[in-house]
């Protein structure tokens, strides 16, 4: 079976509803973070850790929209919502990261206007440690760089977004 990932609210290249659109910068959503599904996971799936990534962003690096890890490997979705600040809908033992909007939690699209569509990249990390050994307070991209070498396997969700 194939490790794969979804949404019950937006298929894979799909729009992005206005829920999961960031309220700042002009953005006018609702900044609300997506169900997800994921099945298949490889053999050995010790973990899983999230992020989601706009490439299109125009600062030279991108954007981290949304980091979640530590998620134990029994847990196979997270519901809507469940990257509000605080974690308090994230599963027992799950942790978030700090995006490029400075904070823990889920940020929303907010691509600038006339922009162009933008790609929100949602991957999913089968992972074979429990564990990251990450501190508390940090960001994506240190995130990504212990994912890079603890990941047995990855699915891939992207969504469209523009205004």
């Amino acid at each position: 079976m194939a490790f794969v990932l979804r949404s019950g609210s937006f298929a894979d290249q799909g729009q992005l509803p206005k829920d999961f659109v960031h309220h700042a910068m002009g953005a006018g959503g609702d900044n609300v973070s997506p169900d997800l599904s994921w099945e298949g996971a490889p053999e050995g799936t010790q973990s899983f850790a999230l992020t989601m990534y706009d490439p299109d962003a125009p600062t030279g690096s991108g954007w981290w929209h949304w980091v979640v890890y530590d998620i134990p490997a029994n847990v196979t979705s997270l519901p809507r919502g469940a990257g509000a600040a605080g974690g308090a809908g994230l599963p027992a033992g799950a942790k978030m990261g700090h995006t490029d909007f400075g904070t823990a939690e889920y940020g929303g699209a907010a691509p600038p206007p006339g922009h162009g569509p933008h790609r929100y990249i949602l991957t999913l990390y089968a992972l074979k440690t429990p564990r990251l050994d990450v501190p508390a307070d940090c960001t994506a991209a240190y995130v990504g760089f212990n994912i890079h070498f603890a990941k047995i396997g990855e699915a891939k969700l992207t969504a469209l977004y523009e205004r």
